[in-house]
């Protein structure tokens, strides 16, 4: 039996990586697709706490409550679908939405203040800054390089720990007593997942997550953790979601304030596609642009629809990637399904309310192994650039900065109440400080850069490379990049010389889309010959004359040259020969 036999909108070719058992275009066996689906809608759901806390925090009674959630099921839903859709909506990718975390101060505010109507306002502002933002982001490249989305990214996982590891070991605010009973529950649910992930084979590894968490409700169950079961009676099988007409009513303060975290929240996105991204490809090198802008208008879009009519604003599940990262699937049509689901399960509220009821230890071992996840996953963006001081200063500081508030919540205290919501959170204040000091740490940093080189100097070669790698630490350059540019720019100084000419100076220039450099020298412009050019026969060698071996050495480096660069050429401008390697970045 096939499902989903539409054919689903083309995405950029890449190269299928070999430990993957899924990959982005390829569409698992019928029990495969089901078994992942549902761990993937098992998964998220499950953070339907947060929607939970915003509506015990605002008041809401119980049947306002069932209604904000099973819309916000269709909510998720609808986006999950849109990004595994593709095309000119959606990122193409195997991302589910959640209830965003950080919108629970403000949509508490709301419903607190306007009823469960007032959730549009929030959805309205995210939605409208998410379909701002789509048609911009190729130009904001240079505005969130990977050091920058590394940083949030990282940053995210950091803040997952401290209340993963509480719920894990049922430590509360101000309570250093570990319960055993969770830190069993927790610790067998993590090394469930640890173990089937690593040394688990093929299918256990599809279900590991799943498999987990059930062994944890199990252990639970037989520990007599496992309440709230009695609060099923009185919800009916099935029920249609109830619409809430909305509120459009915010204060300034409110809408800078949802206006930046919106900002936040889809460059979390941002970072959510490159690592779905790099999973899928063996040869990633770069932000797919196109399908970013087509993951934060998906998200715009599912919220915008489905918040007007009461739903929570979603934010991609980072859980969920981490279980995309453990079962070795990242297969588009698993999100349909998980879609699928999400949408059936909004009908069904005895479904959704049981899945509010597993057990805390459980989600904080689920959340603890996508903590450690995402710092992994931010660490790896952070280094793939070359790193100056400056990119050290606006990495080290932010998350300085965001452990700081993190370890001393009181700090926040001392603002004024309308900016506790936004310089209260971590997350928020690493990544305004880290995208503040990126900017300004750009000032003053040329994007084109010369330097004289003196060709009979013994450290020729280390002048050569240092420009390099300086130069490319400055620009935030990728770090394989300046790699070969260096290689490429030694190999170019070495065929220039052995034509009987001199090198005298080097030059480079870098926008974030290219890298490249320039080696000036003395005599006629060199002669290279294409990446494709015949290799010089042997016996022709051993009966010429030197000229005809100085070829040879130069067809060889030129054919190098072509192999380490992108695009190789020379000639002369003003009477200044130059050799000029192009990178693409």
């Amino acid at each position: 039996m096939r499902f989903f036999p539409l054919r689903l909108p083309a995405t950029a070719a890449r190269r299928r990586p070999p430990e993957l058992a899924y990959a982005a275009g390829e569409r698992p066996p019928a029990a495969s697709l089901l078994l992942l689906a549902a761990q993937h809608a098992g998964t998220t759901m499950a953070f339907i706490a947060y929607v939970l806390v915003a509506a015990r925090l605002a008041g809401l009674d119980r049947l306002g409550t069932q209604a904000m959630v099973a819309m916000t099921l269709l909510g998720m839903a609808l986006c999950t679908a849109l990004q595994a859709w593709g095309g000119r909506v959606g990122s193409g990718a195997l991302l589910v939405h959640m209830p965003n975390p950080f919108m629970i101060p403000f949509v508490a505010a709301l419903v607190a203040a306007h009823g469960p109507g007032g959730v549009a306002s929030a959805a309205l502002v995210y939605g409208v800054v998410a379909l701002g933002m789509a048609p911009l982001v190729r130009h904001l490249r240079p505005l969130f390089p990977p050091t920058v989305v590394g940083v949030v990214i990282c940053m995210g996982g950091m803040a997952l720990v401290s209340t993963s590891v509480r719920q894990m070991l049922n430590v509360g605010a101000g309570q250093w007593q570990v319960d055993g009973a969770s830190a069993l529950v927790g610790g067998a649910t993590l090394a469930a997942i640890v173990l089937l992930s690593v040394w688990g084979g093929r299918r256990l590894r599809l279900m590991a997550l799943l498999a987990a968490m059930a062994l944890g409700v199990l252990i639970a169950a037989a520990l007599g953790r496992l309440e709230g079961g009695q609060a099923l009676a009185g919800v009916p099988l099935v029920d249609l979601p109830r619409i809430s007409r909305p509120v459009i009513r915010l204060d300034a303060g409110m809408l800078v304030a949802l206006c930046l975290v919106a900002v936040l929240s889809h460059l979390d996105t941002l970072g959510s596609v490159i690592m779905l991204d790099k999973m899928d490809n063996a040869d990633w090198k770069r932000a797919d642009m196109q399908a970013i802008a087509g993951g934060i208008k998906a998200n715009g879009i599912g919220d915008l629809v489905v918040g007007m009519l009461g739903a929570f604003p979603t934010a991609t599940c980072s859980a969920n990637i981490a279980l995309a990262y453990a079962t070795r699937s990242t297969a588009r049509v698993i999100g349909l399904a998980t879609a699928a689901l999400l949408a059936l399960v909004a009908f069904l509220p005895q479904l959704t309310l049981a899945l509010t009821l597993i057990p805390e230890p459980v989600l904080g071992a689920v959340g603890l192994y996508a903590a450690g996840f995402l710092i992994v996953s931010g660490m790896e963006l952070i280094v793939s650039r070359a790193m100056d001081s400056r990119t050290i200063f606006a990495v080290g500081l932010s998350l300085a900065a965001g452990v700081a508030l993190m370890e001393m919540p009181q700090l926040a205290q001392q603002l004024p109440e309308g900016l506790r919501f936004l310089l209260g959170n971590p997350f928020v204040v690493t990544g305004i400080l880290v995208i503040a000091l990126n900017l300004l740490f750009r000032l003053g940093t040329a994007q084109r850069a010369s330097a004289a080189l003196d060709a009979a100097s013994p450290a020729l070669h280390a002048d050569i490379v240092s420009f390099v790698e300086a130069r490319g630490a400055a620009w935030g350059a990728r770090r394989s990049a300046v790699q070969v540019a260096a290689l490429a720019a030694v190999e170019a100084a070495e065929a220039i010389a052995g034509g009987g000419r001199h090198v005298t100076g080097i030059r480079g220039s870098f926008d974030e889309f290219n890298l490249d450099l320039e080696l000036l020298h003395s005599g006629a412009p060199l002669p290279l010959a294409g990446a494709q050019a015949a290799p010089p026969v042997a016996a022709d060698l051993l009966e010429g004359d030197d000229g005809a071996l100085d070829a040879a050495l130069a067809q060889v480096s030129g054919r190098l040259l072509h192999h380490l660069a992108d695009r190789v050429g020379s000639g002369e401008t003003d009477g200044q020969s130059w050799l000029r390697l192009h990178f693409q970045h």
